[in-house]
């Protein structure tokens, strides 16, 4: 359970650029970015997959909340136990704790995709919509999160290109599991 280096500035250009900056911080948080795609990508599948399953929103949004959960237990708990049988150290609501705020960035990513199909709901816009909106903001996001990889490391615009181009790839792979399944 190692913290990587602060990939997004400074402490203070939080501050300095807006709410804007912000809210892209908190979804994008500088410690475990790795983990909002996990997230992304857990309610994204969740979407094609579940797609008219569920009778009702509110069953679709229950679902979709506690695969997020469980995804972001599971995680943590095996990097806790991960980092135990490595280190011979002893389980503590310390260390457990600090498993479970460190991997609090898959609910954050998961939060995109839910934030459009509760607000889809709320639209009274019909299910299928809601689903589709939400695995289209899911596929949306990680294309973004690949454009924002590759402006923060200054890639080349071929290299841009690249990183991009494997964003759209993954989001048709989850395009494909919805195809697949239904």
């Amino acid at each position: 359970m190692s913290v990587p280096p602060d990939a997004a500035g400074s402490p203070g250009a939080a501050d300095s650029e807006g709410w804007a900056y912000r809210v892209a911080c908190w979804i994008v948080p500088r410690q475990n970015p790795a983990r909002v795609v996990y997230g992304l990508l857990t309610v994204g599948a969740l979407m094609a997959a579940e797609s008219g399953h569920h009778e009702t929103y509110v069953e679709l949004i229950v679902s979709a909340l506690i695969t997020t959960f469980l995804y972001w237990l599971l995680h943590a708990y095996s990097a806790v136990l991960g980092h135990r049988l490595a280190t011979g150290e002893h389980l503590t609501l310390s260390t457990l704790s600090y498993g479970l705020m460190d991997e609090w960035a898959i609910v954050r990513g998961a939060a995109v995709p839910l934030l459009v199909l509760i607000i889809a709901w709320l639209a009274d816009a019909g299910q299928e919509t809601g689903v589709t909106a939400a695995l289209y903001s899911a596929i949306a996001g990680l294309i973004a999160f690949e454009l924002a990889a590759g402006v923060r490391s200054r890639s080349a615009p071929r290299e841009l290109a690249l990183e991009v181009g494997v964003g759209v790839f993954m989001g048709l792979a989850i395009l494909g599991l919805r195809i697949l399944l239904h």
